[in-house]
C-alpha cells in the first residue's frame, strides 16, 4: 500500500507538506511573541529547530520523488521556488521569536530575500542554479536549526544580551559600544554572505549577457520591482506614526513577503515561458497598495500624528491584497499548467505513472 501511495504522490505534495511546517513555527512564534521581543517556552525553540529540519528535508526529498515517479514538470520548479520564497518569510519570523531580534526581524528577512531574488534573477539568464560549496539551502538552514536547537538549551536571551556576554571568548574586544549578539550575527551574515553571494550572481549574469551581446541595463531592470518593494516599505516604516517595524512585525513581514513571492513567481515563469528580458511590468501589481500606506503614513504629520487610516487596518488590507494577489496569480498559474500538460497538482495518475 505504502508503495502504491508513493508512486502515486506528486512531489508538489512533500513540497507543500514541507511548507506547513515552516508555517506552523511561524505560527508558534506569533502566538508566544506577537512583537518578536520577549522569550517563548524553551520548548518552542526546539519545535522551531525540529520544523526548519523537517521542511529541509522534505525540500530534498521532492526531488527524488520527481526522478523517481518520472514526473518532473514545469509545474514542479515553480511551486518548489514559490514555496521556498514563501518559507524565507515565515523562517525569519521564526528566528526573530528564537532570538528575540523584535524590528530587527525584518533585516533577517531582507537579507534571505535578497539572496533568494539574485539567485532566481541569476538562473533566468544562465538556466543554472549555481550554489558555493557553502550555500543557504543546505549549511545555512543547518545553521539556523542547530541556532534553535542551542537556544533550547541557553535561553532566548542568549542572542539579545550583549555579544561578549554570550561569547566569554570575545571581552577582549572593548572598543566596540554594547551590541547583541543577533546583531553581530546580521552584520557577519551581510559581509560574508549576502555581498559575496550578491556579487557573484552580477558577474554570472554579465557574463552571460556580454556572450550574448545583450543589454545589461535591461538585465538589472528585472531587479527594479524588487528594489521598489524594499524601498517603499522602509520608505513606510520610516515615517510611520505607530512604528510598524516594531509593533507589527508580523504583519508587515508577512504582506512584504507575499509580494516578495509574487515576484519571484512571475520571474520564474517568465523563465519557463522563455519571455523577453528586461523589466516585467505584471510585476509591478505587487507595489500598488504602497503608496497609498506611505500617504496615510504621512497623513499624521498633517493631524497631530494621527494617520487617516489605523496602521494596523493598513497593514491588514495589505496582506489581504498581497495574500490575494500571490493567490490568484499561483492558482491561475496551476490551473494553466496542469490543463496544458494534463497532469494533476498533487496527485500522479495511472497515465502518467
Amino acid at each position: 500500500m505504502s508503495d502504491r501511495v508513493g508512486h502515486t504522490t506528486r512531489p508538489n505534495m512533500i513540497t507543500l507538506t514541507g511548507f506547513v511546517f515552516i508555517l506552523l513555527s511561524a505560527l508558534l512564534g506569533y502566538i508566544y511573541s506577537p512583537q518578536l521581543d520577549k522569550a517563548p517556552p524553551r520548548w518552542v525553540h526546539f519545535a522551531h529547530g525540529l520544523f526548519l529540519f523537517l521542511y529541509q528535508t522534505f525540500d530534498a526529498v521532492d526531488g527524488k520523488q520527481a526522478r523517481r515517479t518520472n514526473s518532473s514538470s514545469p509545474l514542479g520548479e515553480l511551486f518548489d521556488h514559490g514555496c521556498d520564497a514563501l518559507a524565507c518569510v515565515f523562517e525569519a519570523l521564526a528566528f526573530g521569536s528564537t532570538a528575540m531580534c523584535g524590528k530587527t526581524t525584518f533585516w533577517f528577512w531582507v537579507i534571505s530575500a535578497v539572496t533568494f531574488y539574485f539567485a532566481t534573477w541569476e538562473h533566468f539568464f544562465t538556466n543554472t542554479l549555481i550554489l558555493p560549496i557553502v550555500n543557504g539551502p543546505t549549511e545555512g538552514l543547518m545553521l539556523i536549526y542547530m541556532g534553535h536547537f542551542l537556544t533550547f538549551f541557553l535561553g532566548a536571551q542568549w542572542w539579545a544580551q550583549d555579544f561578549r556576554k554570550s561569547i566569554p571568548l570575545l571581552n577582549w574586544v572593548s572598543f566596540l559600544p554594547e551590541i547583541p549578539l543577533y546583531g553581530v550575527v546580521l552584520f557577519f551574515m551581510i559581509i560574508f554572505g549576502v555581498i559575496p553571494t550578491i556579487w557573484s550572481n552580477i558577474s554570472n549574469v554579465h557574463k552571460v549577457v556580454q556572450a550574448r551581446k545583450g543589454s545589461m541595463l535591461l538585465a538589472l531592470a528585472m531587479l527594479f520591482p524588487f528594489a521598489v518593494l524594499l524601498g517603499a516599505v522602509l520608505v513606510w516604516s520610516f515615517w510611520s506614526p505607530s512604528d510598524i517595524m516594531r509593533t507589527q512585525p508580523h504583519l508587515l513581514i508577512v504582506g512584504t513577503g507575499f509580494a516578495f513571492g509574487f515576484l519571484v513567481g512571475r520571474m520564474i515563469l517568465a523563465h519557463l515561458c522563455d519571455e523577453a528580458k528586461g523589466l516585467k511590468t505584471g510585476m509591478c501589481m505587487s507595489l500598488l497598495f504602497l503608496p497609498l500606506a506611505i500617504a496615510n503614513a504621512l497623513s499624521a504629520r498633517l493631524n497631530n500624528g494621527l494617520p487617516l487610516v489605523d496602521e494596523t487596518t493598513v497593514l491588514l488590507l495589505y496582506c489581504v491584497y498581497t495574500v490575494g494577489l500571490y493567490l490568484h496569480f499561483a492558482t491561475s498559474v496551476i490551473h494553466e499548467i496542469t490543463d496544458a500538460l494534463g497532469i494533476h497538482c498533487f496527485r500522479i495518475t495511472r497515465k502518467e505513472a
